[in-house]
């Protein structure tokens, strides 16, 4: 379902759904650009993903106004404290949300989003389970890393040989269970026939190992 969900100083469009023998647990996709809920790698995941039993809401983290000034300038994609207080208000809704209310969350991430996601799950230890990274940035959540206690999966194309190093240094400083996978032969958008099967086949083996079906109170 199509959803305007509140997030501090702005109004986001997001796209809620869960299946019918849902377990209750949600994953939020958070993209550095505003695009994430059309994004077709993110709606690819996504299936399956719910094809899991897994929740799915995707929100684009800018304003048309916003993603239309940033197509020019770039800059508030790489906004992380902006990007990362909407993630955090994301989290802090779908928490609260009846469906839902009371599951554990996991935050899947790509590009600069990626750093947005693990800020995000600094701030919100108690209701973040584990984060997934497609292509992303964590090294633009910089000393937020250290605080981050959910499980996270990093994951990176053979060919991405920056984003793999940017995404090694990251993995020393997170002082959670962290996981590098490297899709062969992949690029950064993993077009290539396969690659994105797998990125969907490892997040949805992450998620499903750390999300809990019960609802969520505690520690794990």
């Amino acid at each position: 379902m199509e959803l305007r969900i509140p997030a501090g100083d702005a109004v986001l469009d997001g796209e809620f759904d869960i299946p019918e023998a849902a377990q209750g647990v949600v994953v939020v996709f958070a993209h550095g650009s505003g695009s994430s809920r059309r994004s077709p790698r993110n709606r690819f995941v996504a299936e399956r993903l719910r094809d899991a039993g897994l929740a799915t809401l995707l929100v684009d983290l800018l304003t048309p106004e916003e993603e239309r000034a940033d197509a020019v300038t770039g800059a508030l994609r790489f906004n992380i404290a902006l990007l990362a207080h909407r993630v955090i208000h994301l989290t802090d809704w779908v928490a609260g949300y009846e469906d839902v209310a009371g599951r554990w969350i996991g935050l899947f991430g790509a590009s600069t989003g990626t750093a947005a996601a693990l800020r995000a799950a600094a701030a919100r230890r108690g209701t973040v389970r584990a984060v997934v990274s497609r292509g992303g940035r964590p090294d633009l959540a910089g000393e937020y890393l250290r605080l981050v206690r959910a499980p996270t999966l990093l994951i990176v194309g053979e060919r991405d040989e920056v984003l793999i190093e940017l995404n090694r240094a990251a993995s020393y400083s997170l002082s959670a269970e962290t996981r590098l996978e490297i899709v062969p032969g992949a690029t950064h958008l993993f077009p290539e026939p396969g690659a994105l099967e797998q990125v969907a086949t490892l997040a949805t083996d992450w998620f499903t190992r750390y999300l809990a079906t019960r609802e969520g109170s505690g520690s794990r």
